[in-house]
């Protein structure tokens, strides 16, 4: 029993390497954000996340499961959690809510098919408890395309202009190119200061 209470206390207290990191963190003003990054399945999350981590657009097969990767920009180190859309795993987003400080939902601009279904799954997320206060980035992705629906219409399509009591913001993106990407950032670094 006494090896079990010490276990889990060096279990919360975090490795020697996570304290030093979180040390140096505060010392340099490195703030650290946990994003959880959804939507539905082929929206482009795998392809922005690793645009973003790595610069460069990599071959990605669907997520079953996630992925996770840490993004530094402007003072901040966000650790993003991609969760695969399939329908089939959308119910386990729910494992991941806790201790998120934002979400990010990724939309496939050029879906109009599916644009209700990717409102039906972000309401239901916005309206669960552990993410009363987690703000919200919606990259309107794949504007690059010709029957893209503008950001106006995607704002429209997932009801965002009804969502009160919580900041959001609608940006274009192109997870290929990077076009939007760090404007969301910028925005979410600007929310969490």
């Amino acid at each position: 029993m006494k090896h079990e209470k010490s276990a889990i206390e060096e279990k919360q207290k975090g490795t020697g390497k996570e304290r030093m990191g979180s040390w140096l963190s505060k010392l340099l003003g490195k703030k650290d954000m946990r994003i959880l990054m959804v939507g539905l399945d082929a929206a482009g999350k795998t392809s922005i996340l690793y645009k973003l981590k790595l610069g460069e657009i990599v071959t990605t097969i669907p997520t079953i499961g996630f992925n996770v990767e840490t993004v530094d920009y402007k003072n901040i180190s966000f650790t993003v959690w991609d969760v695969g859309g399939q329908d089939k795993i959308r119910p386990l987003w729910r494992h991941y809510y806790q201790n998120t400080q934002a979400i990010i939902f990724v939309v496939d601009s050029n879906d109009r098919d599916r644009i209700s279904e990717a409102k039906e799954e972000l309401m239901k997320m916005l309206n669960e408890d552990e993410m009363r206060n987690a703000v919200l980035l919606v990259f309107a992705n794949k504007h690059d395309l010709p029957q893209a629906m503008s950001i106006s219409e995607v704002t429209e399509k997932l009801g965002l202009q009804t969502i009160k009591n919580r900041k959001w913001y609608c940006q274009t993106s192109c997870a290929t190119n990077g076009d939007g990407l760090y404007e969301g950032l910028d925005w979410l670094a600007d929310t969490l200061k």
